[in-house]
């Protein structure tokens, strides 16, 4: 059955009865105007990210299940980011008529499987008809206190806190495939020489990310930010905020074997996907720290520019590569 054959208030229905359990806090969920929700008396953290069909996924090689999930993460992920717990989801929903009714469900598996991962609960939102897939995801959390990407001094170390360019390397191997791979059903796919044991982490980070729990990292930052766009045009704007520069040491920036084994089928440096890849939805920060248990240490802060120090000790001035909608600097 297709979406067009429903309606609005059928489909809203739906997710009323879906996602009707309250969490503490919410005094009236889905059905009304607004939700309404009791402040818990701590900073309030509020976060909103969209996802277009053609632009941030593609259902040639994406499941709607995945898409789902995807669309929490990347929300959570901003909350986390600023050191806080994420409570509440608002999620809008823009689609074609001729969307099936599967889909449509399937994709709200994967909002609820990410939900119950981060704890969060469906508060509200809006349904639509689209042109495409059009969807947008508000996480409201709280935190004793807002880290910000303002902080950074000159001195501290910059840390990320796991392997990137797994994500950027991903999206390469699914493109190449041409197909949807239904991970969350434990399903593989070949692509030979590749085994699964490389495929199956890449091609995961990039369609179900798991935003990255702030936890210790939050106690010891002094900035810190989520690398969704690459490490370079990230840093870039939390240097830009806090008015500081930055010295990357090249030999420090973590890459997985899986990402090597890839890379180096694809003909690719993987410094190029650590870089510049984006959508790893790993932890950036900074701290005076010499040391941070569970961190990587990849550089640290200076009074101006971004150099790169290479394995052989050599400095080069470096850009701000990454992601950027419509093209232009930011």
């Amino acid at each position: 059955m297709k979406l067009a054959g429903i309606g609005e208030l059928p489909l809203v229905e739906k997710l009323r009865d879906r996602f009707s359990r309250k969490k503490t806090g919410v005094l009236l969920g889905i059905g009304d105007d607004a939700a309404v929700i009791r402040p818990s008396g701590l900073p309030l953290l509020i976060t909103t990210d969209m996802m277009v069909e053609g632009v941030h996924f593609d259902f040639s090689y994406a499941t709607p299940y995945q898409v789902g999930y995807k669309l929490v993460s990347v929300n959570v992920s901003d909350v986390y980011a600023m050191g806080g717990t994420p409570q509440y989801l608002l999620l809008d929903f823009g689609a074609p008529g001729t969307m099936e009714l599967k889909s449509f469900t399937r994709l709200f598996d994967g909002v609820e499987a990410a939900m119950k991962l981060y704890g969060v609960s469906l508060v509200g939102g809006d349904v639509s008809s689209a042109g495409e897939l059009v969807l947008s995801g508000a996480v409201i959390g709280y935190g004793k206190k807002a880290l910000r990407r303002a902080g950074a001094r000159a001195g501290d170390r910059i840390y990320v806190t796991g392997n990137l360019g797994d994500s950027a390397c991903g999206l390469a191997l699914l493109k190449s495939m041409k197909k949807p791979v239904e991970i969350e059903k434990g399903k593989k796919a070949l692509l030979p020489p590749l085994s699964w044991k490389v495929i199956r982490p890449l091609i995961t980070r990039h369609l179900m990310p798991t935003a990255v729990r702030p936890g210790r990292f939050a106690d010891t930052a002094s900035a810190m930010m989520d690398i969704s766009d690459g490490l370079l045009i990230d840093l870039s704007r939390l240097c830009r905020e806090s008015g500081v520069g930055a010295l990357l040491y090249e030999e420090g920036i973590p890459v997985s074997d899986a990402l090597r084994e890839a890379s180096a089928q694809l003909r690719k440096d993987p410094l190029d996907f650590a870089f510049a890849g984006g959508e790893d939805y790993e932890l950036l920060f900074t701290s005076p720290r010499s040391s941070v248990a569970g961190a990587f240490c990849v550089g640290e802060i200076t009074g101006q520019g971004m150099i790169m120090q290479d394995r052989r000790g050599r400095l080069r001035k470096i850009s701000a590569k990454g992601y950027r909608h419509f093209g232009v600097q930011d």
